[in-house]
């Protein structure tokens, strides 16, 4: 997981290198590990045409809408899973404004309830397994 933080009304679009330059390898069953994802889904706040070279440059298909040419309700299923993963994060009210002057502190609180997050959702996936006599 790679995380970064950038001030507060900055284009997401001008963070994009340093996020995809940023991906650890994905391990692989067999074979060396793929460096990169083959596409990446990304809202019309990306529909840049440097975005778009950049993602292509690294041998990564852009699946991006296009304002005024493709409806974004495409990407509604990819889209979903990203929005529940930012919603779980906001029922920590720390994390919903951000009251660290200091980036590593709000890092810090975020990986803190990531991995709450994580504990939790074993937890229950534990004991609905646990009561289940099949």
């Amino acid at each position: 997981m790679h995380v970064d933080i950038s001030a507060a009304n900055l284009n997401d679009h001008k963070m994009l290198q340093d996020m995809v330059d940023g991906i650890r390898p994905i391990r692989q069953p067999a074979g060396r590990p793929r460096k990169r994802p083959a596409k990446l889904h990304g809202d019309k706040g990306y529909a840049y045409p440097g975005c778009r070279e950049l993602l292509h440059e690294r041998n990564i298909v852009p699946r991006i809408a296009r304002p005024g040419i493709e409806s974004s309700k495409h990407l509604g299923r990819h889209r979903y899973v990203i929005e529940r993963c930012l919603e779980w994060t906001t029922r920590f009210r720390r994390l919903v404004r951000r009251y660290e002057r200091k980036a590593s502190h709000f890092l810090g609180f975020l990986r803190l309830a990531c991995a709450l997050i994580c504990f939790r959702r074993a937890a229950r996936l534990n004991l609905l397994t646990s009561n289940n006599p099949n």
